[in-house]
């Protein structure tokens, strides 16, 4: 990993300020301090555009007034369309039909996570009732599948038969692990996941789902007719109060550090080949389109046991990291609805000019930061490496 430089606002040179974690009680904390040359593009940035979500074909049709989404006749498929028509097409989305689509160019064996929701929408049925909708997809959007439901069948059993019905309508396997991002959905998916062998895994990384809620709020759910305007969604995110860092995740030191979005790039590419530890974006099909010495912001965590810290880190499902100003310190948000004090830091104007040009310039990238854990900070590699991004929570 090319050494990382500092952000600092306002100042014609950068440095690196390397500050000990929080130590847990009994435990010395100090600090340290260590300059490093700016790097020549400092503070090039553009905020990258989202791009197309795949274009999926409906393969059966059904009205939320429908007593059961069991009862619904398989429509023919549709035609295939040139690439001129593909705009018209996705304007006249029929907010009645469901989506049932596999990349015919995908691996469907190599599909071994999904990423599921299963929530209300804000749409009325012939009882004045909330719809119920099951979203299932995979990181690249190769499969798509959605199933609309009366409030009635709203249970685990349910949404078993559901799942089951996504691998036999598409004709792939089910998946070794199934991602959600719901903490009120827990018992029913976890139930359901499991009498299917499925592991289910309460994250916010489902990036590619959450994106696709938002598209589908914007060309189906609002145009269908049932649809409720200003309706806000009946299970909302959490975001509790930041807990205490576990003893075990503690590291040695930590430093605001940014790499040029071409590093970047190159450390998502080597996670598979070279990292045990870590997790990467697919920055294409998110559309990122940063120049490539645009300098992306990240935290790097200095530890002397660092392989270890790394694979406890593994198991947390990182999904952002932000800087509360007001208390001095790192927040870690993981899983569904964890979050840590991961690090503090003295109070003053310089650190938190500091901090609040780290902040500024995570939004300038669009979000996208990173966390980085290595034996020393001065290294050129990294034992684990996480891609994260900041993302709005969805509108249903």
């Amino acid at each position: 990993m090319t050494t990382a430089t500092a952000i600092v606002a306002g100042h014609g040179i950068s440095f690196r300020r390397s500050l000990h974690l929080p130590n847990p009680p009994g435990k010395p904390a100090s600090a340290s301090f260590s300059l490093a040359r700016p790097h020549p593009h400092y503070g090039r940035l553009a905020v990258p555009a989202t791009s197309p979500l795949p274009s999926p074909r409906p393969c059966r049709s059904i009205s939320s007034e429908s007593p059961t989404a069991d009862t619904v006749e398989d429509e023919e498929e549709p035609p295939v369309t040139s690439e001129a028509n593909e705009e018209e097409e996705e304007d006249d989305v029929d907010p009645l039909a469901e989506v049932c689509y596999l990349d015919p160019d995908a691996d469907a064996e190599g599909i071994r996570e999904w990423e599921v929701d299963f929530c209300s929408r804000p749409i009325l049925d012939a009882r004045g009732k909330k719809v119920w909708e099951l979203v299932v997809c995979d990181a690249t959007l190769s499969l798509q599948f959605t199933r609309f439901f009366p409030n009635t069948s709203i249970n685990s059993v349910t949404l078993r038969d559901a799942l089951a019905s996504v691998a036999s309508s598409l004709g792939v396997p089910l998946p070794d692990r199934a991602r959600f991002f719901r903490s009120q959905m827990q018992t029913i998916i976890s139930r359901a996941c499991n009498e299917l062998g499925v592991k289910a895994v309460p994250s916010r990384r489902c990036v590619s789902l959450l994106l696709w809620l938002e598209e589908r709020y914007e060309t189906v759910y609002s145009r269908h007719p049932g649809f409720q305007q200003g309706t806000k969604p009946l299970l909302t995110l959490d975001n509790p109060f930041a807990s205490n860092l576990p003893d075990n995740l503690f590291g040695d030191k930590w430093a605001f550090v940014q790499l040029p979005f071409s590093d970047v790039r190159e450390e998502v590419e080597l996670l598979e080949r070279r990292y045990a530890f870590g997790a990467g974006l697919d920055l294409d099909l998110l559309g990122f389109e940063l120049d490539e010495t645009t300098l992306v912001p990240g935290v790097a965590v200095e530890s002397s046991r660092a392989r270890p810290l790394a694979a406890w880190m593994n198991g947390l499902e990182i999904c952002s990291m932000e800087v509360d100003t007001g208390r001095a310190n790192l927040v870690l948000s993981a899983g569904v609805s964890t979050r840590y004090v991961y690090a503090g830091y003295q109070k003053s104007a310089a650190t938190t000019q500091e901090a609040e040009a780290w902040e500024a310039a995570k939004k300038a990238c669009g979000g996208l930061h990173f966390l980085a854990i290595q034996e020393n900070l001065n290294s050129d590699s990294c034992v684990g490496f996480w891609l994260l991004l900041d993302l709005p929570p969805p509108p249903v």
